[in-house]
């Protein structure tokens, strides 16, 4: 297996990909890295704090509840301890129990609900300090996006994968890889076992209470890389190329013959060390799908600029990227249904996470009224200009006036990010209902201050409910 014919057999792309991750915990930061790695690990915190609350995310506390196991890693929102591959699994749920987590467009994937509950349960189970965590994390989001832009990520989610799955669990695996100390021979490993447990069909879409995306996007990727590190820290080896040679994983998932190009391996290593993914990554401005973002900014700069309300409205026209509108179309959840949030923010001149969640407007006669004079349209130059997900709002107003208005960069993402007061405050609504406001307070500056945190497992009290 280890023999001198197996190891001349490594391309350079897996030793320069293996190594990476290996040293990645000795390698410094640039200080903006640093500070949009915070940005992102106190986001997803906030989303599995309220999302322990959610559907999903009860059910995955309870499911996880009976499996038993030894006390790694903590299960946020409850006060449950765990196995490290246990715990990433439920966090991963909790993290993506909603739409308020983050999203990095080029890779189509949200990799925070993935990498950041599998470097936390791995940090924890090795008792690594914060700023390690945070090195794993910045890690974890250079390869987990890395995958699918390399598989070509619209393309290949296109045909029926889930780049939602596929790529956070590479990046899941780099994270806790990291953690647990592994080698570059180790790494290899690793990559192999992820390779092995990596799949997922787009059809998540069809899932109408959350539950299944919840395990899809977060708890199974989070999980299985967590697992891959594990098995391998425990003494396992395996294949040491997965990505060339014979039947590797560019060419089972190499689908030429219907997207016209074959996968780009060398991505995978482009860039490692100069572009951080990381600063790439979207941050949600309103806790709802994706796609509603750009319209909720744009409806909002109208109200305020105009002193519009709804009943001045008589025609509201949306126009989004064709995916987008599919995916948003008359949704039976009020965070993922255009027009019921484009109704909700002309009724209320805003939209928090209380409103974006409140099932009983969804057939509130007012909110319906609004919504029966909501239009959504995919339009085809908005698809071309993808992965930005802009949006355009037009309104016809009952005294005659024509208002439009097109979000090019929406608020969070790279373009046109959120700063930290901003990130700060959205987080502290996410966590207060649930640990309070002083607990709340207490979590976020242990957030903006990770790099003085000795002990992942410190946070342990804070995350607890």
């Amino acid at each position: 297996m280890n023999d001198k014919s197996s190891k001349s057999e490594i391309s350079p792309l897996m030793r320069a990909v293996s190594a990476y991750i290996a040293g990645a915990l000795k390698r410094p930061l640039p200080a903006a890295v640093i500070e949009k790695t915070k940005h992102h690990v106190l986001d997803t915190l906030a989303a599995m704090v309220s999302g322990s609350r959610l559907l999903p995310g009860r059910k995955a506390i309870a499911y996880v509840k009976t499996l038993g196991g030894s006390r790694e890693a903590c299960v946020i929102g409850s006060r449950l301890v765990t196995t490290a591959q246990h715990a990433a699994l439920a966090n991963g749920m909790l993290g993506h129990a909603d739409e308020t987590d983050d999203s990095h467009a080029p890779s189509l994937c949200h990799p925070g609900c993935a990498i950041v509950p599998a470097a936390l349960a791995m940090a924890e189970r090795e008792a690594r300090n914060g700023g390690s965590f945070l090195r794993a994390v910045a890690l974890g989001y250079d390869i987990g996006t890395r995958v699918t832009m390399a598989l070509g990520s619209y393309d290949f989610r296109d045909v029926g994968h889930s780049t939602h799955s596929f790529g956070p669990m590479f990046g899941a695996a780099a994270a806790a890889g990291a953690l647990a100390g592994l080698n570059t021979e180790q790494m290899r490993w690793t990559l192999s076992y992820t390779a092995q447990q990596c799949s997922g069909v787009s059809c998540w879409m069809r899932d109408e209470e959350h539950i299944e995306k919840a395990f899809d996007f977060g708890g199974m990727p989070a999980r299985n890389g967590t697992a891959a590190a594990a098995m391998v820290a425990a003494g396992f080896t395996g294949v040491e190329d997965v990505f060339s040679g014979e039947r590797n994983f560019f060419v089972a998932y190499d689908e030429t013959r219907r997207i016209g190009r074959p996968p780009e391996p060398q991505r995978l290593a482009d860039g490692l060390g100069a572009t951080y993914e990381i600063m790439n990554t979207n941050i949600k401005r309103w806790s709802v799908g994706s796609p509603i973002q750009a319209p909720l900014d744009s409806l909002l700069d109208l109200i305020r600029a105009h002193g519009v309300r709804a009943g001045d409205v008589e025609k509201l026209t949306v126009r989004v990227a064709r995916q987008g509108a599919n995916t948003t179309d008359n949704r039976a959840m009020p965070d993922i249904c255009m027009q019921h949030m484009c109704a909700v923010m002309l009724l209320d001149g805003i939209v928090t996470f209380e409103s974006s969640h409140d099932e009983k407007r969804m057939t509130d006669p007012r909110v319906l009224a609004v919504r029966s004079r909501v239009e959504l349209i995919g339009d085809e130059a908005l698809t071309r200009v993808l992965p930005s997900r802009q949006g355009i709002v037009e309104l016809k107003l009952k005294d005659g006036r024509a208002l439009r208005h097109h979000t090019k960069a929406v608020r969070g993402t790279a373009g046109n990010p959120m700063p930290r007061p901003e990130v700060d405050e959205k987080a502290f609504h996410l966590l207060a209902p649930i640990l309070g406001s002083a607990r709340a307070r207490k979590l976020c500056d242990a957030a903006w201050a990770l790099e003085r945190v000795s002990s992942m497992r410190n946070l342990r009290p804070l995350l607890r409910a």
